[in-house]
């Protein structure tokens, strides 16, 4: 694992994950500091969704340690990960096809609601205070993403690339610390991941990322450190132009082609 100054945000350490006798992830460890972009990256069946589930709470290691600041975070699940400053993204947009496109982003910020629940619920106290400037804050993060004209439209209405946008719009409408991104560029044309790497270096100034990505165009022009991983094994890491490099990731590549195998 490459060494920073700068203390990290999130940090995994030696995880090891078995599913019955088949091992997942063998002593893998990452590390992504505040502000920079760390690629997750291997073929298909390499471990990646395996360790971004580790990392998100969704699974829970044999061995090893996911940390927060330095500190482990032993029993955290993905309702945790608000309340620790971190958000995510997952494969599928999971936007609400009941609510418009400004609310499904608001839903993003309902924790930072001054009033707390019972105000919201009730629509007492602070409600309409909340309320007014949650959906300022919203309309904001769908303007960063060039999408605040599709606010009051239903997400099933809208092109697929635009609902891509609103999604990642609600992951960092509440300006978090950390955002954990899951194939964000799955389905999206040329010019839609154009636009998404040069969203993902514009709030990488405010916030650190990890990303899970195929499209590797992609994570050599927004990643800092790359990590990639093979048959659940950390095979080689380091800057862009060094993981372009070196013949270990090109064989683990062109064996997966030659050879198919499973999403992971």
């Amino acid at each position: 694992m490459t060494t920073t100054t700068t203390a990290p945000l999130l940090s995994a350490e030696q995880i090891t994950v078995r599913f019955g006798g088949l091992t997942a992830l063998s002593d893998v460890g990452l590390a992504v500091a505040p502000g920079s972009v760390v690629g997750l990256i291997g073929p298909n069946g390499a471990g990646k969704t395996t360790l971004f589930n580790v990392v998100s709470g969704v699974i829970r290691p044999q061995t090893g340690t996911v940390a927060w600041k330095g500190r482990a975070l032993r029993n955290h699940r993905p309702h945790h990960l608000a309340g620790l400053g971190v958000a995510r993204t997952l494969q599928g947009l999971n936007l609400f096809p009941g609510l418009s496109a400004l609310d499904n982003v608001m839903v993003g910020a309902d924790h930072l609601a001054r009033g707390g629940s019972l105000a919201m619920l009730t629509g007492l106290g602070r409600y309409h205070r909340d309320e007014r400037r949650l959906r300022e804050r919203a309309m904001a993060a769908l303007e960063e993403f060039d999408v605040a004209y599709a606010a009051r439209a239903m997400p099933g209405t809208l092109p697929f690339g635009v609902q891509k946008r609103v999604a990642m719009a609600r992951a960092v409408v509440a300006e978090p610390e950390l955002l954990l991104l899951d194939e964000p560029a799955s389905g999206l044309s040329g010019d839609d991941i154009a636009s998404l790497g040069a969203a993902i270096r514009a709030f990488s100034a405010r916030m650190g990322v990890l990303l899970v990505e195929h499209h590797m165009d992609l994570v050599m022009d927004v990643c800092d450190h790359i990590v990639v991983l093979d048959f659940g094994e950390v095979i080689a890491e380091g800057a862009p132009a060094r993981i372009q490099a070196d013949p270990a990731v090109a064989r683990a590549y062109l064996g997966a082609d030659e050879e198919g195998g499973t999403d992971g």
